[in-house]
């Protein structure tokens, strides 16, 4: 007992508890950093707003919002950014920290970019079939390639990969979502509104997306419902992933087997970042019909694209056909994903086609009749 304390009176107050774990070092190195990758989106004009040639008297528009002239050649440049301000904010990224991403291609390509912006060790954890020019890109940005022989593992060794070594997985498949400002900030939804604020149809009937983490369609789906727009969002998925599954069956433990063939969309597993309530509408397309869509779009605008490009180009397609026979009119908008120089070895390659057993040619015969009689086959 304390022979002090008087037993007739109340306990004074508690001792104030007080722990400090700032660093007046790390917060100027957090500062730089931040500014840095800030600094990139400042230096940056927006993407252009690119029309697909159609009839005028269809009076139906078909825009393609050409995310190839990122810094990084794709769409996935301003998730990378979005992941590593949230990263950096949250204090998850620190110096000298490795940064390990379980991907694709084309967002390690993207994060190894901004990795060595900051300063920090950058590691892909990706699936030993991605394209060697994306390989070539991440090195060529100072990360590393750490290959894995099943895709369905990569989340797994991605995160333990990170644990070893101390570093931080940055997991794009769970934080695209909550990473970009989907309100406003400059996001993919609100520049397409501004682009588009000057043309006979300004407000999109449809805007198409393809889905790899499901962060893109989030953030479109959730701006065109704030703002109160008609808009309808579709996803389109290609084969080998379980997103059109499980969105359909309302599944969220639907999986795929197999890999997608389609780079950088389709997923084994219902992503944390894909939302289902979000989207209005999906759509299963063929791998075949993703890349007679891509050959398409080189001869309608001399522009080469990868098979992501594809998938959502051959959907919008399907929908400004259903918009022409219901006697609609009004605007269509999907994405130029990244550039089709990636894949010279793949999807413009006709003996790739052939060992993968694809056949384009009914599909560019559906696309090519369309084109020139409004009629889809």
């Amino acid at each position: 007992m304390d022979s002090s304390a008087n037993p007739g009176e109340p306990p004074g107050p508690a001792p104030t508890l007080d722990v400090d774990r700032s660093d007046s070092a790390y917060r100027a190195w957090l500062a730089e950093a931040v500014r840095k990758v800030r600094a990139d989106a400042n230096r940056s004009a927006d993407t252009h707003l690119l029309r697909f040639p159609l009839p005028e008297e269809w009076n139906v528009d078909l825009y393609l919002k050409d995310e190839s002239t990122h810094p990084t050649g794709s769409l996935k440049h301003r998730l990378a950014r979005s992941l590593f301000l949230y990263g950096l904010c949250n204090g998850w990224i620190r110096p000298e920290t490795p940064v390990i991403e379980a991907s694709s291609g084309s967002t390690a390509v993207s994060e190894a970019y901004f990795a060595r912006l900051v300063g920090v060790p950058f590691v892909a954890v990706m699936p030993r079939t991605t394209s060697r020019e994306k390989c070539r890109l991440i090195e060529f940005h100072g990360g590393q390639c750490h290959f894995v022989d099943d895709p369905r593992s990569m989340y797994a060794q991605a995160a333990e990969l990170a644990r070893r070594c101390g570093g931080h997985y940055m997991d794009q498949f769970t934080y695209a979502e909550r990473a970009t400002d989907w309100r406003g900030n400059n996001n993919i939804a609100e520049s397409v509104h501004g682009q588009l604020r000057l043309e006979r149809h300004p407000v999109p009937a449809w805007i198409v997306a393809t889905a790899g983490t499901g962060g893109t369609s989030a953030t479109i789906a959730r701006y065109v419902r704030y703002l109160s727009q008609p808009t309808r969002v579709c996803v389109a998925d290609p084969e080998n992933s379980c997103f059109f599954d499980g969105w359909r069956n309302h599944d969220l433990d639907a999986r795929s087997e197999r890999g997608s063939r389609i780079e950088g969309i389709g997923r084994p597993r219902m992503e944390p970042s894909f939302l289902p309530g979000a989207i209005d509408r999906m759509m299963k397309v063929p791998d075949a019909a993703s890349i007679a869509a891509v050959r398409a779009l080189e001869t309608a605008i001399g522009r080469k694209a990868g098979g992501s490009t594809g998938t959502g180009l051959w959907a919008a397609l399907r929908i400004v056909a259903e918009m022409l026979g219901r006697g609609e009119h009004g605007s269509v908008v999907t994405l130029l994903c990244d550039p089709g120089e990636r894949y010279l070895d793949t999807y413009y390659s006709d003996t790739w086609l052939t060992a993968q057993g694809l056949d384009i040619a009914p599909y560019a015969a559906t696309i090519e009749t369309f084109l020139a009689t409004g009629h889809w086959n």
